[in-house]
């Protein structure tokens, strides 16, 4: 065998290499001196990188080249049912990205989180299983709260929100605790994941260092973005009764999600911290403040 395709064997694949935390592990191995190749649903091209179009929800069509490791921060429930068509010879590390949302949601009231926390579960048994029958080491990485200013689903359309109204409603005070941790660190976890024998076969929750109420998370939110803080608490019971008006201002939100303002969501990171070194940055989110300059400028209505 020649040495470019030992060079191709031990390279890695990074699916979802689009996404947020899946840019940021690519940016990694590049800087490792590594050429990845990347796969997403839309061609892509970048210096460095061999870009590869493929969708798992057709793992029928997917056609790889040999790959030594994979990183998949796509969906795990789609992971879970392309995985036997990935598994190959060259194939000896699968780190995959889930959520605690497994731990945290199991008892959600909307009948569809319920379903998809199921799906999830059994996804991350799947993947598990699959890898085992195939003689690849397996790790799942379960983050918790995802942020990456102006890009994550999670922080930075509330931070648009605050930038439009000047102010934020938390159900309840929004007393529960949460630990937001940066895509960025996710990503440099995933990579230590894949090189870590103590790190095969298991499950690491991946919390960010600060433990903050959900209050404080986004008065930090305020911070970031120089405004002083206006948070305005709602009843649970108001909430509920007013979500179907206030529906409109969150898009993709459903009634739980506030509530859930009020519920601790926590995780012990020692076993990560111990085994793949996990060290996330705390929690102080910079975000562009020329919108929130001209939102704290404007006359009050």
């Amino acid at each position: 065998m020649d040495n470019n395709n030992q060079i191709d064997l031990n390279r890695s694949v990074v699916i979802g290499g689009s996404g947020l935390v899946g840019g940021y592990i690519v940016e990694h191995l590049l800087r490792r001196g590594e050429r990845p190749f990347a796969m997403s649903r839309a061609q892509r091209n970048k210096s460095g990188i061999d870009w590869i179009r493929g969708d798992l929800e057709k793992p029928d069509e997917l056609t790889l080249p040999p790959f030594a490791t994979l990183y998949c921060t796509a969906d795990a429930i789609l992971l879970a049912n392309a995985l036997p068509r990935l598994i190959h010879p060259s194939l000896k590390r699968v780190v995959a990205f889930s959520s605690t949302s497994v731990l945290t949601k199991q008892d959600t009231e909307v009948a569809a989180e319920r379903a998809m926390i199921q799906n999830l579960t059994r996804a991350e048994q799947q993947i598990a299983a699959t890898c085992a029958q195939g003689h690849v080491a397996w790790t799942i990485l379960r983050p918790t709260l995802i942020y990456a200013e102006g890009r994550d689903t999670n922080l930075t359309p509330l931070s648009r929100l605050i930038r439009r109204f000047g102010f934020m409603p938390l159900v309840g005070g929004a007393p529960g605790l949460r630990q937001p941790v940066h895509a960025e660190d996710l990503a440099i976890a995933a990579i230590a994941a894949a090189t870590s024998t103590a790190a095969i076969g298991k499950f690491y929750s991946l919390p960010g260092p600060d433990t903050l109420t959900y209050r404080e998370m986004i008065g930090r939110v305020f911070d970031g973005m120089q405004l002083p803080r206006r948070m305005v608490s709602v009843p649970p019971l108001l909430w509920r009764a007013g979500f179907a008006v206030a529906k409109p201002l969150f898009p993709g939100a459903n009634v739980a999600m506030g509530i859930r303002m009020m519920k601790d969501m926590t995780f012990d990171s020692t076993p990560a911290e111990r085994d793949i070194g996990w060290s996330p940055r705390p929690f102080n989110p910079k975000f562009d403040t020329t919108s929130a300059t001209e939102v704290a400028r404007a006359p009050a209505s």
